[in-house]
């Protein structure tokens, strides 16, 4: 009689995808695979969702890039990390992910790892990438939906990072770290550079540098439970940073780097720079090796001593920050 789909697949088919169904069931009792590979191209794109499959992307992506995936211990939590580690007694470029959006089940793989992405296109000798508490299936008892939420950047998920680079420290014998943070990861990138004395650089993309101004904007409820970085902005001014920021960017807005440097006293280490084309989490992973190379130091005049690009060649007076409009090539 034919093959019917199901409550739940019936109710999701546009009009044009019964039409095609009710046009390939007479030929179905000759092909019985055909009802098969039709649920499956209208099924596919939920198979994203499935953690198991999100997981298995992310191991895909980062062994073509030789990075191998390992479980971190790290306090109350463990930590996911893929790495790619040539040389001891050298210094790592540390990439940690963002936030990942509320879910029911625990140990989620990121939908989109942006932070993986960009860590795959850095030819680095020393390479790791961090998922944030509780994502893929490292996960502990302490592990709670209000990690995802709330307590993001709480001091047991910065606690945790420390444990984390501690033991990568411990481990391959590394002397600094240079951090990489995409979204929340940013936040918790400066957290870090805060406390740590071996944190030689800090990088963020569409970071998000100040979530109190952010929640403002975008009308969601304030972390009560996290600390917020752009309350160690004066603390860090000597660090050198740069801050990538989207200029379509509306979930982590130019604006919100911006609170985050007013917050700084004039400084010649924190810099920024816009990729006018570039949103939240698209326009940054082919453009990635350009922006890596981009200098991340602290600029000066020749009265100042120092040069900053440490060829003689010195940086124009600048203000409090640099801001330099970039537009990346369309796709």
């Amino acid at each position: 009689d034919g093959v019917r789909l199901s409550g739940e697949s019936a109710s999701v088919m546009t009009l044009k995808q019964q039409i095609v169904w009710k046009n390939i069931m007479p030929i179905t009792s000759r092909f019985p695979l055909i009802p098969c590979l039709f649920a499956l191209a209208l099924g596919g794109c939920a198979l994203a969702s499935v953690p198991h499959v999100r997981e298995e992307t992310s191991d895909r992506l980062a062994s073509a890039a030789w990075m191998v995936d390992r479980d971190i211990p790290a306090g109350k939590f463990t930590l996911r990390g893929y790495e790619r580690m040539h040389e001891r007694y050298a210094t790592a470029n540390v990439y940690i992910d963002g936030d990942s959006a509320p879910a029911k089940i625990l140990g989620n793989a990121p939908r989109n790892p942006v932070a993986l992405h960009l860590a795959t296109k850095d030819k680095a000798d020393n390479v790791v990438y961090l998922a944030r508490p509780c994502q893929f299936a490292a996960q502990t008892d302490d592990c709670t939906p209000e990690i995802w939420n709330d307590a993001r950047y709480s001091q047991d998920v910065i606690d945790s990072f420390n444990a984390a680079l501690d033991e990568i420290s411990k481990r391959y014998d590394i002397s600094g770290y240079n951090l990489i943070g995409y979204d929340g990861g940013g936040a918790i990138a400066l957290l870090l550079a805060a406390k740590r004395a071996d944190v030689l650089t800090v990088r963020t993309v569409a970071g998000v540098l100040d979530h109190e101004l952010q929640s403002k904007l975008t009308g969601r409820a304030p972390l009560k439970s996290s600390l917020n970085p752009v309350t160690h902005a004066s603390s860090l001014s000597k660090m050198p940073q740069m801050h990538f920021i989207g200029g379509q960017d509306t979930v982590a807005s130019p604006s919100i780097v911006g609170s985050y440097m007013q917050a700084s006293p004039p400084s010649r280490c924190v810099q920024s720079m816009v990729v006018q084309e570039a949103t939240h989490d698209k326009g940054w992973v082919d453009k990635w090796p350009e922006l890596l190379a981009w200098p991340v130091t602290c600029y000066g005049r020749a009265s100042d001593g120092f040069d900053a690009y440490g060829t003689g060649q010195n940086a124009p007076p600048s203000t409090k920050y640099v801001t330099i409009p970039e537009k990346p090539e369309k796709p």
